[in-house]
């Protein structure tokens, strides 16, 4: 057995929480490690956000050479280069590696490549690359494992060697038939890509509308979307059984809408949820507790049940956004400064990389129901929008949710050309507590989206809070 190496701290994968904290803490003079079996800077930077939104954007490209006439423009006949899509993305992924390598040497933080495994207390063994092993010991264990995509037990699909996001970001040419299983973030995304790029695509979703935790009508929009692209969506439909092996031809047989029906494709991509990185690595005998779904128990400052030891990001349950996990690093370097910042009440935005980008931060009116908060609703089409006019994206649309006895809002929904832009206008005006006529009355630059935020709220009534009223009433 090697001898343990001891550190101050040790970070068990390096996703976007996990780096922050190590650069951080080498950068103040402690010993640090990161532990990594694959991915230098993390999934975001290699098969995740980035160079999905880097192919989503090649996708977008090709379908404005197919509507190049409609903007006065005459082109001839064109066609998709997967390879040099895919090489693209592999620039800017290979760039990105060389930043973060640049960025550890710098930091002093050492980056130790290979399967890393706890066998103590804040203790872990690892096979590196090169073929050595070390075991490690630190004074604080910050666990980064990530998440990785789920392959549901459905009779030959494991077998078929479905696509999942990873494998879809290095097609190297276009599937004919692309069938996905799943009808959220990852499966919307690609099968609107892939689409323009020129495939055949079928969307199989178990749920009753796209994208099951949104307002029905966001869901209704975006199927007539995809609808009107060519896109095929299956609601209520369940996979039964695959046969053959994506990229050479699959065989799909499902259950929808009381009968059975077969769906022959090339390819098939499975988009149905993530599973924590958590299982076979030792963290239960370390005495890092899991709950029930195998995600790592943590409490508001996303302390484990193992003193001396943090989780953060997506092994930690935090909502599965690299804008999340960068905030967790935050609040664990907050606190190990003697701060009180915790994760309740975090007003957290998202956006689906989808054309029009369908985006949100705070309450829908599912959720406000839930909670059994009473709401008013503005909503307005993007049609509405004079800067979506000028370009030609009037697809989508803008809904606001408002208090029912005030003027404080509650909810943002942007369903439309640059909307993950959008929102962080209306999240701003949230966090700071101003109330809706503050955007109103707002000059926005003309023609500008934000400029939106003054049509939608132009017709919804100022409403004297319940409390002054009463204290009005009594005087």
């Amino acid at each position: 057995m090697p001898e343990a190496e001891r550190f101050t701290n040790i970070v068990f994968g390096n996703g976007t929480g996990g780096k922050i904290v190590a650069w951080t803490l080498a950068e103040e003079g402690q010993r640090s490690a990161i532990v990594e079996r694959k991915w230098i800077g993390g999934s975001c930077h290699n098969i995740a956000c980035l160079p999905s939104k880097n192919v989503i954007h090649s996708a977008k490209v090709a379908a404005l050479f197919g509507r190049a006439a409609e903007f006065g423009i005459e082109a001839g006949p064109y066609s998709i280069n997967m390879e040099r899509v895919r090489e693209r993305k592999r620039n800017m992924v290979d760039a990105s590696v060389k930043y973060h390598l640049a960025k550890y040497r710098e930091s002093g933080t050492e980056l130790i490549l290979g399967e890393g495994r706890m066998v103590g207390r804040r203790t872990l063994e690892v096979k590196t690359r090169d073929g050595t092993t070390r075991r490690l010991t630190a004074d604080r264990l910050f666990l980064n494992l990530g998440t990785h995509a789920t392959i549901p037990d459905i009779p030959g699909l494991a077998a078929a060697r479905p696509m999942t996001h990873i494998e879809a970001l290095e097609l190297d040419r276009v599937p004919g038939h692309l069938l996905i299983v799943g009808g959220g973030y990852v499966g919307l995304e690609f099968a609107q890509a892939m689409k323009r790029f020129g495939s055949q695509v079928t969307v199989i979703e178990r749920g009753p509308q796209l994208l099951s935790r949104e307002d029905q009508d966001t869901g209704e929009s975006l199927l007539e979307l995809f609808r009107e692209e060519g896109i095929e969506v299956l609601l209520r439909a369940q996979v039964r059984k695959v046969n053959g092996v994506s990229g050479e031809g699959v065989r799909v047989q499902i259950a929808h809408e009381g009968r059975e029906r077969t769906i022959d494709a090339t390819h098939i991509l499975v988009a149905a949820g993530r599973t924590p990185n958590t299982s076979g690595i030792g963290l239960e005998d370390a005495g890092i507790k899991l709950d029930e779904r195998g995600y790592i128990e943590v409490n508001d400052r996303l302390e484990t049940t193992e003193p001396g030891v943090w989780a953060l990001g997506e092994c930690a349950g935090s909502p599965q956004f690299t804008h999340v996990s960068y905030d967790d690093a935050l609040v664990i370097l907050g606190n190990l400064k003697g701060g009180g910042r915790t994760t309740r009440d975090r007003l957290i935005p998202f956006c689906i990389f989808t054309d029009p980008e369908l985006a949100r931060v705070g309450l829908n009116e599912s959720e406000a129901r839930e909670r059994r908060i009473r709401y008013r609703v503005a909503r307005m089409p993007a049609e509405g929008v004079f800067r979506a006019r000028t370009i030609s994206e009037t697809r989508g649309f803008l809904k606001m949710l408002i208090d029912e006895g005030g003027n404080r809002i509650l909810g943002f929904t942007a369903f439309i050309t640059g909307g993950g832009d959008l929102i962080a206008v209306v999240q701003t005006a949230m966090l700071s507590g101003m109330e809706f006529p503050a955007l109103r009355d707002a000059i926005f630059t003309h023609p500008t989206m934000p400029e939106g935020l003054n049509l939608l709220l132009s017709n919804v009534e100022v409403r004297q809070p319940e409390v002054l009223r009463e204290k009005s009433h009594s005087a």
